[in-house]
């Protein structure tokens, strides 16, 4: 089924959406799928339906709305070339932990309004800013994620008061954690503590370190981009979803 372009309103404003689904009749349990720093693009509505063929209706925000209309992001040059990195690194920062709860319920909600989505507990997945996002909504909205993934996400287990790991007693979701080795955004001690508050907060999980760069699932991101790292976390994707939502 073509995927179809939309909008939500929220308090701040007006969020360009894409919805992606299978073929057939519906209806199929909701994920947000959450971008990276480049937010959304073409690359991320081919991922959409590669996820919406395994059974799902699939959601991608434009997660900098509020800044209107801007120019597209490239990730292959954007943290090298000064004024870019500059603009990509404001306009992530501008993306706090009450700005993704509050825009989290406006994407359920339409989701639960949707014919072609089932249920009232959704899941959620991201790749960097994302995966931090993806855990963030599941301890902010918690009666609403029943199943989180973070993938190559960055910021998870850090000394910011919007960690995600400080809400783990919060998260009510079945939690998978894709990390990458050597990702400064996310290293092997930050795993750990991410560990711990999880295990202790007893929230079902699993964190993984894949043998890849920060940024390999996302195939636009050419430097990074690793063909069988992101085939593994989509067969884990397939499977996890595929057991917490059905």
């Amino acid at each position: 089924m073509p995927t179809i372009t939309d909008t939500i309103t929220t308090g701040d404003g007006t969020c360009p959406v894409t919805l992606a689904t299978p073929d057939g009749e519906g209806p199929w349990p909701g994920v947000v799928m959450y971008p990276d720093a480049g937010s959304r693009r073409p690359v991320f509505d081919e991922m959409a339906q590669k996820l919406a063929d395994y059974g799902y209706a699939v959601l991608v925000p434009d997660v900098y709305y509020r800044h209107g209309q801007y120019a597209p992001f490239d990730l292959n040059t954007a943290f090298s070339d000064p004024e870019e990195r500059t603009r990509v690194m404001s306009m992530m920062g501008s993306v706090t932990p009450d700005l993704m709860a509050e825009d989290a319920v406006a994407f359920f909600d339409y989701l639960e309004s949707r014919s072609e989505v089932s249920g009232t507990a959704f899941g959620t997945t991201g790749y960097c800013m994302g995966g931090r996002t993806s855990l963030v909504v599941a301890g902010r909205v918690p009666e609403r994620v029943a199943a989180a993934m973070s993938v190559h996400g960055g910021g998870l287990a850090t000394d910011d008061p919007g960690s995600p790991h400080l809400l783990a007693d919060q998260i009510s979701a079945a939690v998978y954690v894709a990390g990458a080795e050597n990702d400064g955004s996310f290293t092997a001690e930050q795993a750990e503590t991410l560990e711990k508050a999880l295990t202790a907060a007893g929230v079902e999980h699993t964190i993984e370190t894949y043998p890849a760069a920060h940024g390999f699932a996302v195939s636009d991101h050419q430097a990074v981009y690793d063909p069988a790292a992101a085939q593994r976390h989509w067969d884990a994707m397939e499977h996890f979803f595929g057991a917490k939502l059905g």
